[in-house]
Order: C-alpha cells, then structure tokens, then sequence
C-alpha cells in the first residue's frame, strides 16, 4: 500500500456538518477509503454512516438500527452496520445508481486487492482524511502488510502493533529485574555498612574527637538501616507492581490475535469465493458469446434454445458474483470496524502502560531523593560533633586523667 496521503479538508455538503448544524458533542466526521462520510463518537468509540442529530432526543434517521461488533477480548464497540447502510459497502464498490456495478467490474485503476483486501488504487484515489489527524494514531497507519525482515513472508500491520505490545510487557519485565539488581545492591551495601560500624579500629580515641569518632561508626549503622528500608521500598513499590501488572497479558493477546487473525481469514475466504464467481462469470459470457455467433452461421431451433439457456446461466453467475461481492463488502466491513476497535484498544493499553512505568519510576527518583535525605540526617550529628571537636579541651581532659605530676624539677645545691 501506498504512503498515507496528506488529509484534507471536506468541504460540508447541504444539511451535513456547518456551523449553522454542528455535531453534537463528542461525534467527528471522517472519509472512509472511498470518500464516503461517516462519524465516530470520541467518547464511546461508536460509528455510524448516518449523521448524528445535534438535538437531543432527534433520532438520527427513520428506522436505523445499531448493533455490536463483535467483542475483542472483551471490548465491545456499539456501531451501526457499515455493511448495512454504506452504499457500495464500505469501500469496495462504486457509489453508483446501478446495482450491477459491484467488485467484478472494477477496474485495475479503480482498485487493487493485497492480500485479500481491497485498497483504491493509489494513482486515482482519492485523498483520504486521518481517522484520527495529527495524533499518528495506531488506527491509521496499520491497514497494509509488510515483508517481514527476511523478506521471507508478510506480517499484518496488527501483527506488528501485537509485536510492540509484546515488546514492551518485555521491557517491563527486564525493567523490574533492573530494579531486582539495584535491591540486591542495596541490600549488601546495607549489611556491609552494618559490618563496619561494630568495627573496633579506632575505638581508643578519647575526648571530643573520640565522641565525634564513635559518632561516625554510629551513622554507619544508622545509614545501613536507611539502605535497608530503600530496598525494601524498592521491592513493594517499584519491582513488584513492574512484575505485577498485566499478568495475564499475553493471553489477552493472543485473543485479540485469534478474533483479528479469524476476521482476516473470513475475509481471504470471501475474497476466494469472488475470484471463482468471477471466473465462472466469464466462463458463462463467453459460452453465451459463442453461442450467440453460432446463432448468425446458423439459425436453428436447438441453437435458439441453447443461447436462452446460456443467458439463464450467464444471469445467474452475474447474481451468483453479485452475492459474493455483497458478502466479501460485508467481511471486509466487519474487519475494519473490528480493525479500528481494536488497534485504539492496542493504543490505550500501551499509553497505560507508559504511564504506569513512569509513575513507578517517578517513585524510584522519589525514593532515592528520601534516601539522602535520611542518609545526610545520620550524617549530621556527626557535624555537629565535629564543630566542637577542640584540641586544647582534649588535651586538658587527658592531662587530668593521666597526669604524673605538676612539680617541675629544680637545679642541686651544694
């Protein structure tokens, strides 16, 4: 697929959106693939063909109906059938007053299908509007599949936005065994420090520097306990909740992956069943053709007969490629709708999953600043003792206690 267009601006038709009669809060309107409008409610994740009333209480149209997409793991995004009110059916037919003109008569211009899905062709698309503009969102830009890095086979753009998500509940886990590391760290700088401070060097010194000594090996045993908390802190707060959260993500994973990857095969089903309707369309055209010359060679009853009979069966195979084409727009419908459903889901899940990091590393920073705050309270004391640490007082202390004797010596007399 082609490079996403630059969107542009759609000019409101009558009665559509103006400022004269503007949505009502919540709803957008957007071009689908083929240019046809449609709303989204940002609130509520809804989508409808039909325009939303801005008076409350006004039903949107006569007779219009909702129903659910099916679930994806749950989430459940309440729409109105795509299939049921697009003309054309989403965007694989022409919006057209014939009923004829379906997917068999498209031409390689008009469209192109990849893998079982039908894209505009991007010679005579025409400019498509961001489902979501400026926000790069999951929704827009996953619709192609691409080579995988061997270049061996193709993986769907959904695969690749599963791929991420599996990626980062990686990087959460290698995250919290960082912090399992940092804890271990913590844990035998704590017991080190402990060791320390029963140390017994030095333990002779006396007066004010003996106090301020003694005082030091005390803030060791002090800061070895602010260590010990910290890493504790670190295990309940930070590692924990990073191991913790989402615990059964993977499995909610693979259900998105089996409900897309179930949709997608429907779809290359369908699209199977058009391409052999399609073959046997032609089949019939050219008997019905062969006949028909038969007919001005030769005018016969029996090949009277044989072009009516024809014609019957060419008629039917045109309803038959009809039915298919109606059921395939129906699949590829159901697709999109669970497409945009889910890789929104996808996007909300990987910015919670941001956030929760961060708010849990925030707390690590926090934890840290604590940290030295403690470690410099224990510190302090040990300052203060220092400032009054004064040689002469030590002096005078250890002279009282361990003086010989004040009498100085006097020279002999004869």
């Amino acid at each position: 697929m082609q490079q996403p267009r630059k969107p542009r601006k759609v000019t409101p038709q009558p009665g559509e959106d103006s400022l004269n009669c503007p949505l009502p809060p919540g709803w957008q309107s957007y071009m689908s693939p083929q240019g046809h409008r449609y709303y989204v409610n940002t609130f509520t994740n809804e989508t409808t063909w039909e325009r939303p009333s801005s008076v409350p209480g006004t039903p949107r149209s006569p007779g219009s109906q909702k129903s659910a997409v099916p679930a994806a793991n749950g989430y459940h995004t309440p729409v109105t059938p795509m299939h049921q009110m697009e003309p054309g059916h989403m965007s694989l037919r022409k919006p057209s007053g014939d009923p004829q003109v379906g997917f068999g008569e498209h031409s390689e211009q008009e469209c192109k299908g990849i893998n079982c899905v039908t894209f505009p062709h991007p010679d005579t698309m025409q400019e498509q509007q961001l489902l979501k503009p400026t926000e790069w969102s999951y929704c827009d830009y996953f619709w192609a599949d691409k080579k995988d890095p061997q270049g061996n086979n193709t993986v769907s753009g959904f695969e690749i936005l599963l791929q991420k998500q599996l990626k980062g509940k990686q990087m959460q886990k290698e995250m919290a065994e960082f912090v399992r590391e940092r804890i271990k760290i913590e844990e035998e700088y704590a017991k080190n420090l402990s060791k320390l401070s029963q140390n017994s060097l030095a333990a002779q010194e006396e007066g004010t520097l003996g106090e301020a000594w003694a005082q030091l090996k005390k803030s060791l045993a002090d800061e070895a306990e602010v260590h010990l908390k910290f890493s504790s802190k670190l295990q309940s707060e930070v590692e924990k909740p990073l191991l913790n959260f989402r615990e059964n993500f993977k499995k909610d994973m693979k259900k998105y992956d089996h409900h897309i990857a179930d949709l997608r095969k429907q779809l290359a089903s369908r699209y199977t069943a058009v391409e052999k309707a399609r073959k046997a369309l032609t089949e019939r055209q050219k008997d019905l053709e062969m006949k028909t010359q038969q007919l001005e060679i030769k005018l016969t009853n029996k090949t009277e007969e044989e072009i009516k009979k024809a014609r019957r069966k060419s008629t039917q195979a045109g309803d038959d490629l009809m039915r298919c084409v109606d059921l395939y727009n129906q699949a590829q419908s159901k697709w999109f709708e669970e497409m945009v459903t889910s890789t929104l889901e996808l996007e909300r899940l990987e910015v919670e999953r941001v956030e929760m990091i961060r708010q849990h590393l925030c707390q690590y920073t926090q934890l840290r600043h604590e940290t030295d705050m403690f470690n410099q309270s224990t510190i302090e004391p040990v300052d203060q003792l220092l400032q009054k640490v004064e040689p002469a007082k030590d002096r005078e202390l250890w002279v009282q206690e361990h003086k010989t004797g004040d009498i100085r010596p006097v020279d002999m007399e004869i």
